[in-house]
């Protein structure tokens, strides 16, 4: 497999992390729950990802104020940026490489944090977005469930229009009488290839039906 076709099985490998992690009045995916989710398979996969700083940018933004006592106080918030790339690596074919520009920030009050912080955000959310892994309150089973109900219907294949084509003729030909359209427009099917999968096997069922009462009547 190529690099790419490694990526892809890992996304395959991983479609969904419920959020577990609780920050004041919000819940969230912790940056190990991301990596611990994903590193299995990216060693399964022999990819590397190695991250470069390629600028760094740190503002700081002091604000005075006054204690309980009236003291001055003097507090200084560091925030820093970083334009990154990451680097994937296929280790079986070091030369097949994939570079990805990224950016990310964080804040932090003593100063010696701020890099650490932007690193640790880049990296989870890099992660998350890089194998389109959305996360949710939901369990696993929940979501996968919401998943499937926002799914558009599956559509009519070919074999069940020409089914319908096939009995529709035959329900005309018992009879004697109408034609594959009058038949359509009795199972209310103005545009066949606008049926859904399932209402198809239902209008199937009840062409036969009707073959079957009709062949009856004819007897």
């Amino acid at each position: 497999m190529n690099i790419y076709q490694k990526l892809i099985e890992v996304r395959k490998a991983i479609p969904y992390l419920k959020k577990e992690k609780k920050g004041g009045q919000y819940e969230y995916v912790g940056s190990s729950q991301v990596l611990g989710a994903i590193r299995d398979e990216l060693d399964k996969q022999s990819l590397l990802l190695i991250p470069k700083i390629v600028d760094k940018r740190i503002l700081t933004e002091t604000v005075e104020s006054k204690d309980q006592y009236g003291n001055q106080k003097k507090k200084t918030t560091y925030f820093t940026e970083l334009d990154l790339e990451f680097v994937w690596v296929d280790a079986e074919n070091p030369s097949e490489t994939l570079t990805i520009p990224f950016y990310a920030q964080g804040v932090d009050i003593a100063g010696e944090k701020g890099v650490g912080k932007a690193l640790t955000y880049a990296e989870k959310y890099f992660l998350l977005k890089q194998f389109n892994i959305p996360t949710d309150k939901d369990d696993p089973d929940a979501f996968q469930e919401k998943v499937e109900s926002s799914k558009p219907p599956e559509m009519i294949t070919q074999e069940q229009k020409d089914e319908i084509q096939s009995l529709a003729q035959s329900y005309v030909e018992i009879r004697g009488k109408g034609s594959i359209k009058l038949t359509l427009e009795a199972l209310k099917i103005a545009d066949i290839d606008k049926v859904p999968k399932g209402a198809a096997d239902q209008k199937i069922h009840q062409l036969k039906q009707w073959i079957a009462k009709a062949e009856k009547q004819s007897a």
